[in-house]
């Protein structure tokens, strides 16, 4: 029997996911590559066999998406699977005829086939779009759980930039372990705060083994999902992010309008941030599209730590991924500097060069900051070297991770940090209840 003849669209996350549950078993099909966008200097490289499984003996090659259609007619696909997040609903239908004029099948994956069971109840996080408030809502529902008496360990999205076999099954308790693993600063932004808060965070890239290993030290499971994706496991309470600064686009994007019609509960956030009209035009939305939902309203508390910027000028550096495929020309850093009373915020764009540079021209509508660029050495180098260059009297750094760690900077380095605060409608510490006593009872 021919077997049918697969290319899975994706960015090193969902792709590699939908494959390990769906394809990598299945003798009728042959996954034949994987084409990756978004993150730079992930393709070009292979799915190892290790990973792959015995169907594919040689792993799957990972290609540029630029090369779609010339793939697909030298590998004679037959179906393309679409397996990436946050991009456009006209994005995904530029893919789709890129494919269709092709003549091969264009095809979405949903929950039910990509979503693993677990043995523990599990709470996922998931938004409208990246830098809703992800992060720090998972964040805030492994307190309350915690707060309980029980033990929360984070599963994140697949951020699996490296040495695909070693990241297998990431198990990360301490700062060693973000070195051990060579984490970028993207990575270290989703993990160090939920160290700093003593907590176990696992990653990688087969996520069953993943969940496995975590199920065996928890009593609850968070998913704390990465872009807008949708969660890799059945969640027994699904929490979704929207982001009123962004109002509209829980209707536009892909898979943030998935997430809405799923979830169990909206958070709307940034409500002191947002215009009420902005709040008002996104309640609606969710009520429109899922009435069952239990909607809260919270907001993004904004705090200083290591110094004062009072009458002091600041060079910002912002988390990469909201800026770029997130959208947003603007985060926390740019907020705090004008609420705590910066006297200045200085440009840095001339002072970036390589790829930096490259990152800055292609988002020109960025407001005088620099994304927290670091998928290699490189990256790390040249974000050091703007930071340093800019006539600034202190680094303000929007990005949840310590850049003291990483980075040499010539001038003090004042965080902001960001923390989820409820505002109005029911707590989620009350719609955690019933998964609070479930865990308990497995306890019994």
């Amino acid at each position: 029997m021919d077997r049918t003849r697969i290319l899975i669209m994706g960015a090193a996350g969902r792709d590699f996911h939908d494959f390990n549950v769906v394809y990598r078993e299945d003798p009728t099909v042959e996954v034949v590559a994987f084409t990756a966008t978004q993150i730079p200097g992930i393709a070009d490289r292979r799915y190892p066999p290790e990973l792959a499984g015995p169907l594919y003996p040689t792993g799957i090659p990972i290609l540029a998406e630029s090369e779609l259609e010339r793939t697909i007619r030298d590998a004679r696909v037959d179906l393309v699977v679409f397996a990436y997040s946050d991009v456009a609903h006209e994005t995904v239908m530029h893919a789709a005829s890129r494919v269709l004029a092709t003549g091969a099948d264009f095809s979405l994956l949903g929950p039910r086939r990509t979503m693993v069971a677990s043995t523990r109840p599990v709470v996922a996080t998931g938004a409208t779009r990246t830098g809703a408030g992800k992060s720090q809502t998972t964040r805030y529902l492994a307190r309350l759980i915690e707060e309980a008496g029980l033990t929360a360990v984070v599963i994140r999205h697949p951020m699996p930039y490296g040495d695909l076999v070693a990241q297998r099954c990431e198990r990360f308790a301490t700062y060693a372990d973000l070195d051990r693993y060579e984490t970028t600063i993207e990575e270290r932004e989703e993990y160090e705060p939920h160290l700093d808060a003593g907590r176990i965070v696992y990653a990688g890239v087969d996520y069953e083994d993943i969940l496995r290993s975590a199920e065996a030290e928890t009593d609850v499971v968070v998913w704390d999902g990465g872009n807008n994706d949708f969660p890799f496991y059945k969640p027994d309470l699904f929490v979704v992010v929207a982001d009123p600064l962004r109002a509209g686009h829980e209707r536009r994007f892909h898979p943030g309008e998935t997430n809405i019609r799923m979830a169990d509960v909206v958070v709307v956030n940034k409500v002191d941030s947002a215009d009420p009209e902005q709040v008002a035009m996104i309640v609606a939305g969710i009520a429109e599209m899922n009435p069952r939902a239990a909607i809260v309203k919270a907001r993004s508390a904004l705090t200083l730590e290591g110094g004062d910027i009072a009458g002091r000028s600041v060079v910002v550096v912002e988390d990469g991924p909201t800026l770029t495929h997130g959208g947003m020309t603007f985060g926390a850093g740019i907020v705090a500097a004008d609420r705590f009373g910066a006297s200045e915020i200085v440009d840095p764009r001339p002072y970036a060069t390589g790829e930096l540079k490259a990152t800055l021209e292609r988002y020109p509508d960025l407001d005088r900051l620099l994304p927290a660029m670091g998928y290699g050495d490189g990256q790390i180098r040249e974000l050091e070297a703007a930071l340093n260059a800019a006539p600034a009297d202190v680094v303000l750094a929007a990005t949840p991770i310590d850049l003291t760690r990483i980075l040499h900077l010539d001038k003090p380095v004042v965080r902001v940090r960001y923390e989820l605060e409820e505002v109005e409608g029911p707590s989620l510490r009350e719609l955690l209840a019933p998964i609070v006593e479930r865990a308990r009872a497995a306890r019994r």
